[in-house]
């Protein structure tokens, strides 16, 4: 069996589907750098990234799949899950294997063929992607800096910053906000007029905040800030009916992993 080997890129991803047509062979799987090979490897081969064939490949798939299969592949992407390679890589071969007819036809696509375990997989982990860039926009909280600046800290299970900036930039476009992903350590700043831009530290240990709880130096928070966050924290206590709690359900709903970053959870 041969494998393909890749620098765990989207573009090395690409580049390797472009090398599997150029050599006319299909490897049992893709693999990205330092995976562990499996037992029985034949043969590995060393796919070098290159932007123009990724370019090609992804001009082909903009031909063949519509408009929500390519997003459900670039959202998959985001899930930053090694064992999306494979399936990924598969899928986007069997699209180039088709017939252009059948790309364009409803009921003989690739991309709505379910039982096929690839197209499973990458719908599959797409969609939970999905449903952690919902909870992000849900359970982000801000605190407001002597500055003016809106912070938020967030560390979601997947890379889910890039697809919910617009929703950010559309619901609070004449301020300025930070929302800063303390896993990936790069962020986006706003500053209430042009497009945000992703931004990173040189040194974290320097920043004016708690990369562990998000919370900003006392000395840089708004004045107000810390009254207005006492008021949410009553609130919250407010309209909680003890005799309906269902901790259970309220696990299920908010997840424990994004209580340390949310206001009414701490304090």
């Amino acid at each position: 069996m041969t494998i393909y080997v890749f620098d765990g890129t989207m573009d090395g991803l690409l580049t390797a589907v472009f090398d599997t047509y150029a050599l006319h062979e299909q490897p049992g799987q893709l693999l990205a750098q330092g995976d562990a090979l499996p037992l029985f490897c034949e043969r590995t081969y060393q796919v070098t990234t290159d932007e123009e064939k990724a370019r090609r490949v992804w001009a082909g798939l903009e031909k063949r799949v519509s408009r929500e299969a390519l997003r459900l592949i670039s959202v998959s992407w985001l899930s930053e899950q090694r064992e999306l390679n494979t399936p990924l890589f598969q899928y986007i071969c069997k699209v180039f294997r088709q017939p252009v007819g059948d790309c364009e036809s409803p009921t003989t696509s690739i991309e709505r063929n379910f039982a096929d375990p690839d197209v499973l997989a990458v719908t599959n982990i797409a969609r939970r992607v999905l449903h952690e860039q919902l909870r992000m926009k849900q359970f982000i909280r801000f605190q407001k800096a002597k500055d003016g600046t809106y912070l938020a800290v967030v560390s979601p299970d997947h890379n889910v910053l890039p697809i919910i900036i617009d929703h950010f930039q559309d619901r609070f476009n004449d301020q300025p906000w930070l929302i800063y992903d303390a896993k990936r350590h790069y962020g986006f700043y706003y500053d209430g007029s042009a497009a945000p831009i992703r931004v990173t530290f040189e040194d974290e240990a320097a920043v004016p905040f708690d990369l562990r709880n998000g919370k900003l130096n006392a000395d840089v928070l708004s004045d107000n800030d810390q009254l207005f966050q006492d008021l949410w924290r009553t609130y919250f206590k407010a309209i909680c009916i003890k005799e309906r709690m269902n901790p259970r359900k309220q696990l299920q709903d908010m997840p424990r992993r994004y209580w340390k970053y949310m206001t009414e959870k701490n304090g």
